[in-house]
C-alpha cells in the first residue's frame, strides 16, 4: 500500500479504511457469487456469519471481521487517528479475509 512506502503526508487513517472497504467487498462478493442475500452494512461480521453455512472454515475470520469493521466510520471525523501498528493490523486481517475469498473463486493468492 502506498501509505506505508510514503515518506510525507502518511495517512494511516487510509489504510485502516481501505483495508476495512477491501474485506468488505470481497464478502459481499462471495455472497453475491452464492447467491445469498445480504443487508446494507459495513459489519463484515454480519456479512462473514451469513457466509458461514456455506464456508464453515471462515468462522477462524471472525477476529479478522471484528476488528475491521469499525474502521468503516471510526477515521471518517476529526478525532481519532490511527498509528502505523494498527494500520498493519488492519492489512493483516484484511489479507486474511482476501485470501480466503479468492481461494474460494480459484484465484491467485498473493
Amino acid at each position: 500500500m502506498r501509505e506505508f512506502r510514503a515518506r510525507k503526508n502518511l495517512n494511516y487513517d487510509a489504510v485502516c479504511f481501505h483495508a476495512q472497504q477491501c474485506a468488505e467487498k470481497y464478502l459481499k462478493a462471495r455472497l453475491q457469487e452464492a447467491s445469498i442475500s445480504f443487508k446494507k452494512t459495513h459489519d463484515l461480521k454480519i456479512l462473514l456469519n451469513d457466509i458461514l453455512p456455506i464456508e464453515p472454515t471462515w468462522v477462524n475470520l471472525q477476529n479478522s471481521a471484528d476488528s475491521l469493521t469499525i474502521y468503516a466510520v471510526k477515521f471518517r471525523y476529526p478525532g481519532n487517528s490511527s498509528d502505523k501498528s494498527e494500520a498493519k493490523e488492519a492489512v493483516k486481517c484484511c489479507s486474511l479475509i482476501r485470501n480466503a475469498v479468492r481461494q474460494s473463486f480459484n484465484l491467485p493468492i498473493k
